[in-house]
């Protein structure tokens, strides 16, 4: 089984995290929602999550994929941590797929992954990068970075998330079911 773990820090968009830990579930995903903290997490909206674990019990964990959900000042909390940082560095020096959605992507970027490598952001979230190849479609992939624009675009990335990990046929069987 296909795992992935969705980094969650208070201020994150709640949107894009439970679209993708939804979509990626339905798929047959082992997903695993961590807590940057204990306990309940309010999102960039008011809606409070509680994640199944925090981030430092699941990095006893491996995974196929790490996600991070964008928001404010989710995002700003997930570049100012150094556990976030050396995992995404880790998996990808390791092959795996490393995802980001809205301002997330300048995390990616903060953790050097994005130099010369194409990607897509909420607007203006990686102007400080200009090594980006910065890209306007929804969902941008370079290798086994993925990234994507916003809330708008939750559903597009998390289907491009479910035919990584576990293909086209799957991705479509989940499409269907959610009569798009």
């Amino acid at each position: 089984m296909k795992t992935a773990l969705v980094i969650f820090a208070d201020g994150s968009e709640e949107l894009e995290a439970v679209t993708v830990v939804n979509i990626l579930r339905r798929a047959g995903v082992a997903v695993t929602l961590a807590g940057l903290a204990a306990g309940a997490l309010r999102g960039s909206r008011g809606v409070v999550l509680l994640p199944d674990t925090t981030l430092d019990a699941a990095l006893a964990h491996s995974y196929d994929m790490v996600v991070l959900p964008g928001g404010q000042p989710g995002t700003n909390s997930l570049k100012a941590d150094a556990r976030v940082l050396k995992l995404v560095q880790q998996m990808a020096q390791q092959g795996k797929y490393v995802a980001a959605i809205c301002a997330a992507p300048s995390v990616l970027a903060t953790a050097g992954l994005l130099d010369g490598k194409r990607a897509t952001c909420f607007p203006a979230c990686l102007d400080d990068f200009p090594g980006v190849n910065l890209q306007t479609a929804a969902v941008v992939e370079d290798g086994k970075l993925i990234t994507s624009r916003g809330p708008g675009t939750a559903m597009d990335f998390a289907l491009t998330l479910v035919e990584r990990l576990t293909g086209q046929a799957k991705r479509t069987e989940v499409e269907a079911g959610l009569q798009r």
